[in-house]
C-alpha cells in the first residue's frame, strides 16, 4: 500500500508547487510591472529640491572608495553633501578621504578611533556620519556603490513625486563570469520575492524593504524611528532600518535604478561566500529553525520540481514542468531586469544550492564561533540575539 500510494503523493506534491509557482509568476511579474524605474523619473528644478546628506562607513576601502567617492562627489544636484565615516581604517583609506576633502568642499570626514560597547562597527560609523551631517533628507549607502550624475536628483524627485518619507532603490549589479550571474540573479529573486518590495507603498502592507547600496529617508523621520542607535548589533541593518520606518506608521517606496546606482559587490563566488558569511545566518534571525526552514522551502520550490521533471513520471513530471516554466520564466525576467542574458533562467536550481550552502555555512561557522567577525571585531551570538531590532 506505501509503495501504491508513493506516485499519488508524488503528484499531489508536483501539484501543489505548479500551483505555488504560478501564483508567484503572477503575482511578481505584476508586482515588477509596478516598480518605478528611476530613468523614466523627471527631475525636478534645484527650486524645488531640499538639501541632502550622502552618508557611508568605510573601513579598508581602498580599492574600490575612490570610484564610488567620485561619483557620490559629481551629483548634479545644487545642496548636499557626503560625510564619511572612516572606521578604524588600516589602509590608505584615511588619506584617500583626506585628499578628496581638500579638493572637494563637499565631503566631510569623521574618524572612528575606538569601538564603543554595546555597537557594530557599521551601524556606530554611520550613527557618527549622521551626527556630523546637516541634510533635510539622508541617503545612506556604502563606500563601493557608484551613483550617476543624475541618481541623487532623480531620487528625490521620485520620493517627492510620490509623497514617500522614505525610498529604497535597488541597484545594478556589476556581474561577471558564469558563477556571478548564477547567484546573484537568483538571489535577487529571492530578495524580490522575500520583500514583495512592489507591495512596501501599500500602508495596509506589512511588507517592507530596505538595501545598504540606497535607502534616501526624511531626516525627521530617521530620527523619529531611532536613527542608528536602535539598530546598533543589527547585522543587517539596512533591511531593519526599512522595517522601521514602516512600522513607524510612514510612508515607504522601492523602484529600480538600473544603471543611475550600481555597484561590484564581491569579485567571484569564492569571495561571496566568505563576504556573506556574517549575514546570512543573521537575515535568519540568529535562528537555527528559521535557516533549516529557510533552507529547506528553498530546496523545495527551487530544486525539487526541476529533479521531478527528470525522475518523475505522468502527471507529476506534467505538474514538475509547470513548475519549472514559471520558476524559470520568473528568473529570466529578473536577469533580463538586470542587464544579464535570460538564458540564466536555466540556472535556476544551481542557484538555489549555491544560495542554501552559503545558509549553511554562515549558520555552522557562526554556531560554531558562537559569533561572528565584522570589521576585524569579533560578536558574541549572545549579544547579537540580545541586539536583534
Amino acid at each position: 500500500m506505501p509503495f501504491e500510494a508513493a506516485p499519488i503523493l508524488l503528484t499531489l506534491l508536483c501539484g501543489a508547487l505548479a500551483l505555488a509557482w504560478l501564483i508567484l509568476a503572477v503575482h511578481t511579474s505584476r508586482g515588477m510591472r509596478r516598480l518605478p524605474h528611476l530613468s523614466a523619473v523627471t527631475p525636478l528644478d534645484d527650486s524645488a529640491l531640499p538639501s541632502v546628506s550622502i552618508i557611508f562607513s568605510a573601513r579598508d576601502e581602498a580599492e574600490k572608495m575612490p570610484a564610488a567617492l567620485g561619483s557620490m562627489l559629481a551629483q548634479d544636484y545644487p545642496g548636499y553633501e557626503v560625510v564619511a565615516a572612516d572606521d578604524r581604517s588600516g589602509d590608505s583609506t584615511p588619506q584617500i578621504l583626506r585628499e578628496f576633502s581638500e579638493r572637494c568642499k563637499r565631503l566631510r570626514t569623521v574618524r572612528v578611533e575606538t569601538l564603543p560597547p554595546g555597537w557594530l562597527g557599521k551601524p556606530h560609523g554611520l550613527q557618527q556620519a549622521y551626527q556630523h551631517s546637516s541634510g533635510e533628507w539622508l541617503v545612506f549607502t556604502d563606500a563601493d556603490v557608484r551613483f550617476h550624475p543624475e541618481a541623487l536628483r532623480r531620487a528625490v524627485s521620485l520620493a517627492l513625486e510620490r509623497d514617500w518619507d522614505h525610498l529604497t532603490l535597488f541597484p545594478r549589479m556589476d556581474m561577471r563570469g558564469f558563477g556571478e550571474k548564477t547567484l546573484l540573479t537568483y538571489f535577487m529573486l529571492g530578495g524580490f520575492l522575500f520583500s514583495r518590495a512592489w507591495s512596501v507603498p501599500n500602508r495596509h502592507s506589512s511588507a517592507y524593504a530596505g538595501v545598504g547600496a540606497f535607502q534616501l529617508l526624511r531626516r525627521s523621520v530617521y530620527e523619529a524611528v531611532g536613527t542608528h542607535r536602535g539598530l546598533a548589533m543589527e547585522v543587517v541593518d539596512d533591511m531593519k532600518l526599512g522595517k522601521r520606518v514602516k512600522q513607524g506608521g510612514f510612508t515607504s517606496g522601492t523602484g529600480l535604478a538600473g544603471d543611475l546606482v550600481s555597484l561590484r559587490w564581491h569579485s567571484g563566488v569564492a569571495n561571496m561566500i566568505r563576504g556573506t558569511e556574517k549575514n546570512f545566518f543573521a537575515a535568519a534571525g540568529f535562528r537555527l529553525e528559521r535557516a533549516l526552514g529557510h533552507m529547506a522551502l528553498s530546496l523545495l520550490l527551487s530544486v525539487f520540481p526541476f529533479a521531478g521533471l527528470v525522475m518523475a513520471g505522468g502527471w507529476a513530471r506534467v505538474l514538475a514542468g509547470v513548475a519549472t516554466g514559471c520558476a524559470v520564466a520568473l528568473h529570466a525576467t529578473v536577469a533580463r531586469s538586470s542587464g544579464v542574458s535570460p538564458l540564466y533562467g536555466l540556472t535556476h536550481p544551481l542557484g538555489a544550492l549555491l544560495v542554501c550552502f552559503m545558509l549553511a555555512r554562515s549558520t555552522l561557522l557562526t554556531l560554531w564561533r558562537r559569533g561572528i567577525y565584522w570589521r576585524g571585531t569579533f560578536y558574541s551570538l549572545d549579544e547579537l540575539r540580545r541586539g536583534a531590532a
